[in-house]
């Protein structure tokens, strides 16, 4: 039985959006919807750095370029981005409480990729949401590429969940594929 929807896909080829779009059409669909998204900062016309977004509107920073990280605090890179783990968790992990919650309960995780890897709390609470049978999550991974992502791997392995994978081609006729699997999973 499908349980659970991926969307992966090269970056900044829309996956967020479609998420959101997503919620959007489930607003009058009596579905209970929480989670989070990753929001691009730019400047001037460049990116500088990411900040995660709860449903609700809380946000906090996920990443910056070239960020001094204080006195104590270990630093996790991905690339030119410096990881802000302590306050992706203090946004993240408490949305998690919300999992399961209703009788048609969608969590919404966008995303799972190398930066929130680096908090072991994060990979717990997803391990814990998708073996939870009154949650479907709607996620977002990577595409394969490099060293494979443990988390990632199982996600793509699950016989109850269905990964789509998006392309600047599909990315506009894709949507109504990924509500049936969406709607699906909330039966």
């Amino acid at each position: 039985m499908l349980k659970h929807v991926f969307l992966t896909g090269s970056p900044g080829v829309g996956k967020t959006t479609l998420v959101q779009e997503v919620c959007k059409s489930l607003v009058s669909a009596d579905v209970s919807v929480h989670g989070f998204y990753t929001e691009e900062l730019r400047e001037r016309g460049k990116r500088v750095g990411f900040d995660v977004v709860s449903l609700t509107g809380e946000r906090g920073p996920l990443s910056r370029v070239g960020t001094d990280i204080p006195a104590g605090r270990r630093e996790y890179r991905v690339g030119q981005y410096v990881v802000d783990l302590p306050s992706f968790e203090n946004v993240v992990l408490p949305l998690f409480q919300n999992v399961g919650k209703g009788s048609r309960s969608l969590f919404i995780i966008d995303e799972i990729g190398k930066m929130e890897l680096f908090s072991q709390a994060f990979i717990r609470a997803v391990r814990q949401a998708l073996d939870n049978s009154a949650c479907s999550i709607l996620g977002t991974i990577p595409v394969p590429k490099g060293k494979p992502l443990g988390l990632v791997e199982e996600i793509r392995a699950r016989k109850d969940a269905k990964v789509f994978i998006v392309t600047r081609e599909n990315r506009d006729t894709i949507i109504s594929e990924i509500l049936v699997a969406v709607k699906e999973c909330l039966k």
